[in-house]
């Protein structure tokens, strides 16, 4: 359906691609893979014909419809939610906003001299907004706002007053309802909570068009894409398989071109040796001769390129007591919603809670009360002895200075450390070269993210607590951060919606839900296999 021909493509000094190929077929699910900054959005770009490659071509099939949804959501504003997504479905959105102007015409008392003509109208255009089975579209956007987390109330209201996180699902619902025959999607995962990312995760199975897409989340790609294309280095790699199969495939690639490339050093190295050997005797000269032509008709086998990985390890975190946390008796409201009620639960030392419950049923306000940052109505909260507490909230990024460097503000808190152990700090949470001279204020939300986890995890506390840690965490760097909190000999008590997070470091969970709460023994991996569900109110 789409095809790239041996483009290239140049960002100022940048070199994004070099005689690139690729191509996504009718039905193909595709996911797009490559280290930040190797030019995956450039790649959506120029599928979408937003840009032009300098070299080469980028074809598709005549009248094929694409939908592309970025980050980039633009201004919202004017409209309820369900007719700006109804907006981006084509011509029955302009048919559904008249038969609303003449439904509102109908009921006003003025405009009662205009009746017969309004009545005329009102049938020709209902008739084309049945013609195109605008009544059947107009289910199926609540249906897929429904799926992505929203209420009848949000639904209905005025799409300006939603936040960034909330307009960026309402650009997602537009793509998802317009079904175009190729949907390019840039991480759709991101601002997702658990339950509408399974939902998600079952509508894009179902689809039947030619689907491309990023995303973060490793266990949402593994089951969805069944082809993988990587950028690096300016190449488009192919993969035939999912996600795992892509990794798996990429280490023995890596491994098979090691073993040529040392094994052409050794033989360049015997060579280089003989040549150096004899070419002052003059009864060698013949082959010496032979063999300086055979070094330079020899195409060098390059060394693998290997992304940069830097493991994070804990200092030892000072030993708590074993009740960490306690609570006793909790209420909990906010105006006429009671969020808690009468809630007992604590928190023993090694214990890895992880907090599952849907949208507003008080996930993160357990982990304020828990923290201080939110106080009862009624009951206690208490922290036990010797309890150091590290705390990650997503409002902690929009405290840093933006007038510090990231190694500026690493150095103000930490003042008595070396700068060589605050750079090595960086470079494990992905700040490396002149990344640590960059203003904190030009920072991205994962950029901000790495930042706040390194400074709270560099002095470690002994009771982890994680609200949403891994929002705008790459792959690699989630990668990085499992690998160090499976390490870690504290407590934790998190929030998260990545399920490979999850799996991979509760022992216990905690559901939140309208009629109280429910304590699992045993991890996520557990709580799936006992409820035989995901996320709360959902069936796997």
């Amino acid at each position: 359906m789409i095809r790239l021909d041996k483009i290239g493509k140049q960002n100022g000094r940048q070199i994004v691609f070099i005689e690139a190929s690729a191509a996504l077929q009718k039905g193909e699910k595709a996911g797009l893979v490559g280290p930040n900054g190797a030019g995956k959005t450039t790649l959506f770009r120029l599928l979408t014909g937003q840009e032009q490659p300098d070299e080469g071509q980028v074809s598709s099939e005549r009248g094929i419809t694409i939908g592309y949804f970025s980050q980039d959501v633009g201004e919202m504003a004017g409209r309820t939610v369900v007719a700006e997504v109804m907006d981006g479905a084509g011509p029955v959105s302009v048919v559904a906003a008249e038969l609303k102007e003449l439904e509102a015409g109908l009921a006003d008392p003025e405009r009662v001299d205009e009746m017969d003509a309004l009545v005329e109208r009102y049938g020709e255009v209902q008739a084309r907004f049945e013609e195109l089975d605008g009544y059947a579209l107009e289910g199926r956007a609540y249906e897929v706002l429904a799926g992505l987390g929203f209420s009848q109330e949000m639904m209905d209201g005025d799409v300006g007053r939603l936040s960034g996180g909330w307009k960026m699902r309402v650009a997602l619902a537009r793509i998802l309802l317009m079904r175009p025959d190729v949907m390019l999607l840039d991480e759709p995962s991101n601002h997702l909570d658990l339950e509408s990312l399974i939902w998600l995760e079952s509508f894009l199975k179902g689809y039947d068009g030619a689907l491309m897409m990023t995303s973060h989340d490793r266990e949402f790609m593994n089951r969805i894409v069944s082809k993988v294309i990587e950028i690096d280095g300016g190449t488009l790699t192919t993969y035939s398989g999912d996600y795992a199969f892509y990794e798996q495939q990429r280490a023995l690639n890596e491994q098979h071109q090691q073993a040529q490339f040392e094994r052409q050093q050794a033989m360049l190295a015997k060579e280089i040796k003989f040549i150096e050997r004899f070419k002052a005797r003059a009864s060698h000269a013949a082959q010496v001769q032979s063999r300086v032509k055979k070094l330079d008709k020899i195409e060098r086998v390059e060394p693998p390129r290997r992304r940069q990985t830097v493991a994070f390890e804990f200092q030892p975190a000072p030993r708590s007591g074993d009740d960490v946390a306690m609570l006793k008796g909790v209420h909990k409201r906010y105006g006429s919603r009671i969020i808690y009620e009468g809630l007992d639960f604590s928190i023993r030392r090694k214990e890895r809670w992880c907090v599952m419950g849907i949208n507003g049923a008080g996930k993160s306000t357990l982990l304020k009360l828990v923290t201080g940052t939110a106080q009862p109505d009624a009951g206690t909260v208490a922290v036990g002895g010797s309890v150091k507490l590290g705390y990650f909230a997503q409002h902690a990024m929009d405290l840093l200075d933006g007038d510090l460097t990231v190694f500026e503000d690493l150095e103000s808190s930490f003042p008595q450390a070396g700068q060589g152990s605050l750079r090595a700090l960086a470079g494990c949470f992905g700040f490396s070269g002149d990344d640590v001279e960059k203003p904190c204020r030009v920072l991205s939300g994962g950029e901000k993210a790495r930042l706040v986890m390194a400074k709270m995890l560099y002095d470690p506390p002994n009771f982890l607590v994680l609200d949403e840690p891994t929002n705008h965490l790459d792959i690699a760097t989630k990668a990085m951060l499992i690998d160090a909190l499976s390490g870690f000999e504290g407590t934790m008590l998190f929030v998260s919606h990545d399920r490979h997070f999850l799996a991979a470091l509760s022992n216990r969970v905690l559901e939140v839900t309208g009629e109280g709460v429910r304590q699992y023994g045993g991890g996520y991996s557990e709580y799936v296999a006992s409820t035989g569900q995901e996320a709360p109110g959902l069936r796997s």
